[in-house]
């Protein structure tokens, strides 16, 4: 298999830009055999990081476009190899026969994600700036996209390398008197190896604490909208997705299963699930969706509790209203305010403190939810400099840290021997380099740079 790769790196279909990119040995000779300089000066000879205009060819040497190209070498690169750039027109034709160009060169399809992962292989990215690098891509939000560029530039892997570079010391100094006992060396002392260790457990606590918030930013807030048959809460997904993401009819029951989609309100990225009306189901289907409607309701961070303005309350609604006050958080939206009133916000506003009347028709009252919500779940820090723990994969490796180091602390204060806390201080730094890839693990490398698209 050929070291190098090529990939277009802009989105499928057409546009104004196209960019095609090289990462390997040859990249500059194979992107020189593609692009021929407007000038005298060759593209191999050209500085890095210098744009030279030209055009752009096929691979039997016929013009398909004009461009612009340019080479950085190693290790001054984003791979750290040898890489070029080729910009052109957003033609997929034209990307297409200057891609078979650059294979004809020796150069092959690069795999999702590799160029990513050479640079962390190349040591110009550790896994946690790697991950940031997809989650800037997906990012929603304009809080999502601060974090995500604060890790990019090693937010979160500082704040783990403190935590680490301390128990590195810690150990260092177990071998050294281990190792050497007739050396001038301080001996154990248990005040000092408890600091320590209460130091790091103190910032992996910290660290785990983070994690809800990130997850927020990166996957978005789970919300369910519930509430009894044709209270309008597929109505009001469809407000607030902006189209007509799901069916609505007057007929009781036309959403019989969960539908779920992502909006913005806020501020907050809400992962949108809009349930079957609560009632007593009449089919087997209809019994399936009302069941997913509950266990999607006992998921939830938020509910948005529907209930229709226009008509008194029922037993269906009083089902509603008991579902979502054991949610985290719960906003009760007296929907269909732009007809006359039936119910009455101020008698609900003592089971409700979070009260919004809305119009999913008209789309009154959306503003209002949207403060709430901000409200509700506040975006902290949108710098980008707060270092979040952002997915399970990372969560899981502290968590195994702070167990290590919770049993070293146990076994400390039960007077067990310092080698014996060393196997526990050591398994928590393997914990933790798992998360900046310090500890390099084959297998979830392949499985992080399994979600970056081509080209990156």
């Amino acid at each position: 298999m050929s070291d190098l790769i090529a990939a277009a790196a802009t989105p499928p279909g057409a546009g104004g830009v196209g960019i095609l990119r090289l990462s390997g040995p040859g990249a500059a000779r194979a992107a020189a055999a593609v692009f021929h300089p407007a000038g005298s000066l060759a593209l191999t000879e050209a500085p890095d990081r210098q744009l030279l205009y030209g055009s752009v060819l096929d691979r039997q040497g016929a013009v398909i476009d004009t461009g612009l190209a340019f080479v950085s070498r190693a290790p001054h690169s984003y791979t750290g190899e040898d890489t070029a750039e080729l910009q052109c027109h957003g033609s997929p034709m034209v990307l297409s026969l200057a891609l078979e160009a650059l294979y004809a060169q020796g150069a092959r399809q690069a795999l999702p994600g590799e160029f990513t992962k050479r640079a962390f292989l190349n040591g110009k990215l550790d896994l946690t700036q790697a991950e940031a690098v997809i989650d800037l891509i997906d990012a929603e939000t304009p809080a999502a996209a601060r974090q995500a560029a604060g890790r990019l530039e090693g937010a979160l892997s500082r704040r783990i390398s403190a935590i680490y570079d301390g128990l590195v010391d810690l150990s260092a100094h177990f071998h050294a008197v281990l190792d050497y006992p007739d050396e001038d060396i301080d001996p154990f002392r248990a005040e000092t190896i408890s600091a320590a260790l209460t130091t790091a457990l103190e910032g992996v606590s910290a660290l785990l604490a983070t994690y809800d918030r990130g997850r927020q930013l990166t996957a978005g807030l789970p919300t369910a909208i519930v509430g009894r048959p044709n209270a309008g809460k597929s109505s009001l997904l469809n407000a607030l997705v902006g189209y007509d993401r799901a069916i609505v009819t007057q007929l009781p029951g036309t959403t019989r299963d969960t539908i779920e989609a992502r909006a913005t309100l806020g501020g907050v990225l809400l992962n949108l699930t809009d349930t079957a009306g609560l009632r007593d189901a009449g089919d087997e289907a209809e019994q399936l969706g009302v069941a997913r409607s509950r266990a999607a309701a006992r998921e939830a961070q938020l509910i948005l509790l529907v209930l229709d303005g226009s008509a008194p309350l029922t037993p269906e609604d009083r089902e509603a209203m008991d579902l979502a006050k054991v949610a985290p958080a719960c906003i009760c939206l007296v929907n269909k305010s732009d007809l006359p009133q039936a119910l009455d916000p101020e008698a609900l506003a003592g089971e409700f403190p979070h009260l919004c009347p809305v119009s999913a028709k008209t789309q009154a009252g959306l503003e209002e939810l949207g403060a709430r919500i901000a409200a509700l779940f506040p975006q902290g820090d949108t710098s980008g400099g707060e270092a979040l723990l952002t997915n399970a994969r990372q969560v899981d490796a502290v968590r195994r840290a702070e167990a290590d180091l919770l049993q070293a602390w146990v076994g400390l204060e039960a007077g067990m021997p310092p080698d014996l806390l060393l196997s526990d201080v050591e398994a928590a730094l393997q914990a933790l380099g798992e998360v900046t890839g310090t500890t390099l693990r084959e297998d979830i490398t392949s499985r992080i740079f399994q979600r970056f698209c081509v080209g990156k």
